[in-house]
């Protein structure tokens, strides 16, 4: 599993080598107030690609903490509830009286 990811990896890798040397032209962007922004277009591929997923990464790991923690709580009600339960305790035997013959 570990190699499949490497190679995961290493294939994101290189293809984002490959788009920023194919793509490295300067780029100007317009902003407010008549402010321009020149830049190359792999550098602003890639702030774009992270203002979309930090947001929803962050959320994503918050998520996981949340239910981690859910999960550790009642794991340890079960542990607790899981107890077994005492022995029942057993009636005290009745005598009879038993007539003489």
């Amino acid at each position: 599993m570990r190699f499949l990811k490497t190679l995961l990896w290493v294939t994101v890798i290189v293809g984002l080598v490959v788009f920023a040397t194919n793509n490295w032209q300067p780029v100007s962007l317009r902003l407010w107030g008549g402010l321009r922004l020149d830049t190359k277009l792999p550098a602003l591929v890639m702030v774009a690609f992270l203002l979309g997923f930090l947001p929803v990464y962050i959320l994503h790991l918050t998520q996981v903490w949340r239910m981690k923690r859910r999960i550790l709580v009642l794991e340890g009600n079960q542990r607790t509830m899981s107890a077994p339960p005492p022995p029942p305790v057993s009636p005290h035997p009745t005598y009879k009286a038993v007539d003489p013959i």
